[in-house]
């Protein structure tokens, strides 16, 4: 008598997660981790500490820090790479804008300044497959995307030269100059993310979990005050119990009015939403209705 073999869906995600990384590990010689501190990214970084264990990931992480992002999230990176003992390397926007290679936009944002300094540090780095927490979930560009992300010399993504991923199969071949994002987390949704974060009992950031702060309304979007700028002479700072849903930019991430103060809290809020995070607290991707494909199309992950 045959049985049918169940598989949760956190094991089989889990599962295509550390394969993903394996591959990497044996067919590319310089890989690199996204890393900012984000719930995505810690993800990524536990998985990678499973696909290896008990062996050090293999890896370096990178984090392109615009300098507009939250202390809370800074702060928590910085004790995961001393925790896990992490070699990360960091390229400050700051040090673009100061040198010349970059100038500050004029709405303050600096989340689309990210792309000249990310393919910069790849290029110097010789980083042939750089691995990033986007998922399929969030965005409709993104839901273009292959697992093995193919980019030009230039860092550029052109949707005719992915490949097709038939049965698990990975094509990593690229030509010199050229690299490949790769995306474990493709499969998963929002709600995966953080059963997962429950189930491995992963911490995150404290402002992914509710608590008050000063925020304004712009655009429909809770923003906090920083040094990006803002509230500006119309818009008057009030106490909210937030939480975040996604952390970036400052100037772009908006928090959402929440309750939800421990992960069975949020998970059930994120069960109910019916916009992904992106969608409902990132003001960059509401520039126009491609702006993550023309960011992904220059560099942008």
């Amino acid at each position: 008598m045959t049985v049918a073999l169940r598989t949760d869906n956190l094991d089989a995600l889990e599962s295509e997660a550390i394969h993903i990384f394996r591959e990497v590990a044996g067919e590319f010689d310089r890989p690199v981790i996204l890393f900012s501190g984000g719930k995505d990214s810690t993800l990524l970084l536990h998985l990678a500490i499973k696909a290896f264990w008990p062996a050090p990931v293999p890896f370096p992480l990178l984090h392109v820090d615009t300098g507009h992002n939250f202390t809370e999230v800074i702060e928590f990176r910085d004790k995961v790479v001393d925790q896990y003992g992490l070699r990360l390397e960091v390229a400050h926007v700051q040090e673009w804008i100061d040198d010349g290679r970059l100038a500050e936009r004029p709405d303050g944002t600096r989340n689309p300044l990210q792309t000249v300094p990310l393919l910069d540090t790849i290029t110097e780095n010789k980083f042939d497959a750089v691995f990033g927490g986007g998922r399929r979930d969030e965005e409709r560009a993104r839901a273009k995307e292959r697992i093995f992300s193919l980019r030009n010399a230039f860092g550029q993504w052109e949707p005719r030269r992915q490949r097709p991923e038939l049965w698990n199969l990975y094509n990593g071949r690229h030509r010199p100059g050229e690299h490949v994002r790769v995306f474990p987390l493709s499969n998963w949704t929002e709600l995966d993310v953080w059963n997962y974060i429950a189930r491995e009992n992963i911490e995150l950031p404290s402002i992914y979990y509710a608590h008050q702060r000063e925020v304004y309304l712009r655009d429909g979007m809770w923003l906090a005050e920083g040094p990006w700028g803002g509230p500006r002479a119309d818009e008057t700072l009030q106490a909210r119990t937030v939480r975040y849903r996604t952390v970036g930019d400052g100037s772009c991430t908006g928090a959402v009015e929440s309750t939800a103060a421990d992960i069975e809290q949020v998970i059930a809020e994120v069960a109910a939403s019916r916009l992904t995070e992106r969608g409902a607290t990132r003001a960059d991707d509401r520039l126009s209705e491609a702006a993550m494909e023309d960011r992904k199309r220059e560099g942008y992950f």
